[in-house]
């Protein structure tokens, strides 16, 4: 083979292999970009959902207060304050003899009345 004849297929395998080695590079630099623009996108998005889990959790919060469970009682459910006939002392209930023979324990004895005012 002749010397100029070598030269340009060197030449050529050279220009080649470069410009598929700058290929590659620009192919793996605009995937880095889109990676990092998707990182930015989840970044975002895992923000909005704290913001949106610490308003949840503060209305939550809201809904466990006595103040807001009466209100539902009320306007919702129609409850209202029980008549004292329709009050009852859990520790007065008497206890069927069924219940008693079932768990194999006599019944309780009453606990003190708790006074409300």
């Amino acid at each position: 083979m002749r010397p100029e004849r070598t030269f340009l297929v060197l030449w050529t395998l050279a220009v080649a292999a470069t410009t598929a080695a700058f290929v590659l590079y620009l192919a793996l630099r605009v995937r880095a970009v889109d990676l990092g623009y998707e990182l930015g996108r989840a970044h975002a998005q895992l923000e909005r959902l704290r913001e949106v889990r610490h308003v949840l959790e503060v209305e939550l919060g809201s809904y466990k207060t006595p103040e807001r469970v009466d209100f539902v009682a009320r306007t919702l459910l129609g409850m209202g304050e029980p008549t004292p006939d329709r009050i009852r002392n859990a520790g007065k209930l008497p206890r069927t003899d069924a219940v008693a023979a079932s768990s194999g324990s006599p019944a309780p004895s009453a606990a003190p009345e708790e006074k409300r005012p």
